[in-house]
Parts: structure tokens; C-alpha cells; sequence
């Protein structure tokens, strides 16, 4: 029976997994210089968290959620999106009690029943971060200010930053009224998915990518014309802000992102590398989202990026990710005694941090310097018997073929 991966899953294999070494160093290096502590959560969580955190009438709740029965008949989703999980553990933790402010970053898995399509995956990996506890517009600029960052020191700079407000709660319902108000006189010729949204989440009919849909929409209501003043001048900051700090943004009316969470800023990075699903990341305010959660009231930001998309995009621009790790030095050994001889130096060298490797299958001394070229190492120590009965071995430097005996016990220090 032949075995393959499923549907909307990917292998990621020993000639590519530098690549992803190289993101997850670079996120962590801008974490740390944004002062972000990682926070890891479980796989699975309560399928209400995501039903109430997320809402029950967006795409991911309704049509993508991996959701199963476990044996105590709980009912149990694979984490489909990073925050609402987080604003679990924020709460459960009592870590509000720790300090007034937190700022929070996560690298997992996550798991939507989607079409899979170019950088979108049933299984993806994201990193995200989360800044709870301040309400300031600040926060939002300094997120985004960090998602560029990993961005750019991916050699990704082509992109912009899409941003939209959508309000408090009830201008966002006020405003909402009026948008279906519009709408009704249209809603025969919607699609299919906007005529359901239409009574369930007709904000989403905006961001629609059916040509008929944007049609009868460009002429819409503009969220950002129904803000009240608070609202309206906060967003303005977010925006001067941003163009103080020469961020490329568009405020584009249709942002208005999945998930019911969302208030006030809402920011998405996009680019035209990725076809026409062109979202590298994106996220924005979840003022309400702890109390929804049963916890006091709590203002938060937050964003998420998947990696797979960070990555065809840096690729795309011909970004190159350094060479994969390989060993210093190959020993090659002519005989079983120096085989013997062999392991034991390579664990003095390996305490010593620094990385080597054998052969592990009997070769010939030929089959092996193969093995120590295709490898790309630096140095070679061959032992047979000869240098087994003097202490001495001979190091090869693979660039200029040149040779010299080195005693056991200074290898080390000619590696060095």
C-alpha cells in the first residue's frame, strides 16, 4: 500500500528546512528587540472558545474548523487561528494580575479545511503577536512596525499596508444597518456567499472577490464616513504615524477582515507576488474580545502571517537564506580500530561544539572522500593504521587539497 500526504498538507524536507530555521531566527531576533515573550499554547482547545471568541458565523468557524468528539464526548477543534487561544491562556493565567501591559508572540501550527491554493495550506505555520493591556494607538503602529521588520529582514520590502477602521461595536452595528439598507435593493444580484452573509455578517460582503459583488459594492457606504470623532481622530493617528515612519499604506474601505473580534484598526500586508491571494498577514484591534471571554475588559491588539507565504515571497525576490548547517570536518577511517578511534574524537569535538560527521556504512576511503565533497565540509581527518599506532591523524583541507598530520590530541585546536 503507498502512503501520501494529505490533501492540503506539506513535507518540509532537509534540503528546504534551513529556510524555515532562518525565518523562526530572524522572528525571533525582531521579537526580542521589540521586547515580545513567546507564549505556546495547546493544539486543541474547546470548540466553543473559537464558537464564542471568533464568532459563529464567520468562514473559519462555519466551513474551516478541524472539529472532532474526543472520548469524554467533549467537543474539540484543532486551533485554527492563534489569538483567541492566547486570550484563553492570557485569562486562565491570571496574567493580566502580573503586569498592566503584556506583548506576546507565538510560532505554531494551525489547521482550516480550505482549497489549498499557492502559500494557503490545510496545515500552516504562523507566527503572530499580541499587545494586551493598552488601548493606545501606538500599539497598533508598533505591531505593524514589527511584522515589517521580520518582513524586511526576509528581503521582503515589496508590499503595502492595506488599513481600514471599523469602529466601535455599535458604530460598526449603526454603520452595518446602513450598508444592508444599500445592499437590499441589490441582493438578487449577489453571489451566493453574499446573499448568506447578507443576514449573517454583511460586513464581509465587502471584502467579496466576486467582480459582481465589488461592482455593486464600490459604491457603497464608507465605513470610515460613519465613525464618531473618537474613532475618526484615533485612526488618523494610526495613519499619520505610519507616514511619518515612511510605511506604505492604502486605506481601503473593503478591509474589514473575518473575524467578528475586530474593532477600530484593522491592517492587512499584501503582495502581488502571491497572486490574488495576496495577504502575507494582517490583523488589528480586539478591544472587547477578553470580556467576550469572560474576562474583565481588556483592550488588545494583534496580527498573524503565515510562513509559507513569507517565504514564497522572499524566494520570489531572489532572497537567499545562507546554506544549510554541515559538519567542520569528516573522519575517515580505513579500518575498524580507526573507527573506534574515530568515535571517540568525534564526541571530544562534538563537547567542544564542533560539528562532525563519519561514515557510517563501511565504505571505501574513495566512496568516502564522496561523501565528505557532496557534504560540503571544510576539513577531512583520515586514520588508519599507520596513525592509529603514532597518535596522529592527517587533516585535509578540502579547498586547496593541502595536508598535515595533527596530533589527537590538538585537533581541536587546529580546528579552531
Amino acid at each position: 500500500m503507498n502512503f501520501r500526504k494529505p490533501k492540503g498538507t506539506k513535507d518540509i524536507l532537509p534540503k528546504d528546512i534551513h529556510k524555515w530555521h532562518y525565518v523562526e531566527s530572524v522572528i525571533r531576533e525582531v521579537t526580542a528587540l521589540f521586547n515580545f515573550s513567546e507564549v505556546r499554547t495547546p493544539t486543541f482547545e474547546y470548540t466553543e472558545l473559537f464558537n464564542r471568541g471568533v464568532g459563529s458565523e464567520t468562514d473559519i468557524v462555519g466551513k474551516e474548523m478541524y472539529t472532532f468528539l474526543d472520548k469524554s464526548g467533549d467537543s474539540i477543534t484543532l486551533r485554527p487561528e492563534g489569538t483567541a487561544p492566547v486570550m484563553r491562556a492570557f485569562l486562565e493565567n491570571s496574567m493580566l494580575s502580573d503586569s498592566p501591559l503584556h506583548k506576546l508572540y507565538y510560532f505554531t501550527n494551525m489547521f482550516r479545511y480550505e482549497r489549498p491554493q499557492a502559500g494557503r495550506y490545510r496545515e500552516h505555520t504562523q507566527f503572530g503577536g499580541e499587545i494586551l493591556g493598552s488601548d493606545s494607538f501606538y500599539t497598533d503602529v508598533e505591531l505593524i512596525l514589527l511584522a515589517k521588520e521580520v518582513y524586511n529582514r526576509c528581503g521582503i520590502s515589496n508590499f503595502k499596508v492595506k488599513i481600514n477602521s471599523i469602529g466601535k461595536p455599535d458604530e460598526r452595528s449603526a454603520y452595518i444597518a446602513k450598508l444592508k439598507d444599500y445592499l437590499k435593493d441589490n441582493l438578487n444580484d449577489l453571489s451566493e456567499d453574499s446573499k448568506r452573509r447578507f443576514e449573517t455578517n454583511a460586513l464581509r460582503i465587502l471584502d467579496s472577490k466576486n467582480p459582481g459583488d465589488r461592482s455593486i459594492t464600490d459604491s457603497a457606504p464608507k465605513i470610515l464616513d460613519h465613525l464618531g470623532a473618537e474613532s475618526k481622530a484615533r485612526f488618523d493617528k494610526v495613519i499619520n504615524e505610519l507616514t511619518k515612519l515612511s510605511v506604505n499604506i492604502e486605506v481601503d474601505f473593503r478591509l474589514v477582515r473575518g473575524l467578528d473580534y475586530y474593532t477600530d484598526t484593522t491592517f492587512e500586508f499584501v503582495s502581488e507576488d502571491l497572486g490574488s491571494q495576496d495577504a502575507l498577514g494582517g490583523g488589528g484591534r480586539y478591544d472587547g474580545l477578553i470580556a467576550q471571554l469572560g474576562g474583565k475588559s481588556c483592550p488588545g491588539v494583534g496580527f498573524g502571517s503565515g510562513i509559507e507565504r513569507i517565504l514564497i515571497v522572499a524566494e520570489k525576490n531572489g532572497f537567499t537564506f545562507g546554506e544549510a548547517a554541515k559538519p567542520l570536518v569528516y573522519f575517515i577511517s580505513l579500518n575498524d580500530a580507526a573507527r573506534d578511534k574515530a568515535f571517540e574524537l568525534i564526541a571530544q569535538l562534538r563537547r567542544k561544539n564542533i560539528p562532525c560527521e563519519t561514515d557510517l556504512l563501511n565504505r571505501s576511503f574513495k566512496a568516502q572522500m564522496r561523501d565528505a565533497n557532496k557534504l560540503g565540509v571544510k576539513y577531512v581527518y583520515i586514520l588508519g593504521e599507520d596513525e592509529i599506532k603514532k597518535g596522529i591523524g592527517q587533516l585535509k583541507n578540502m579547498s586547496d587539497s593541502s595536508q598535515t598530520e595533527v596530533e589527537f590530541n590538538k585537533l581541536a585546536e587546529s580546528l579552531a
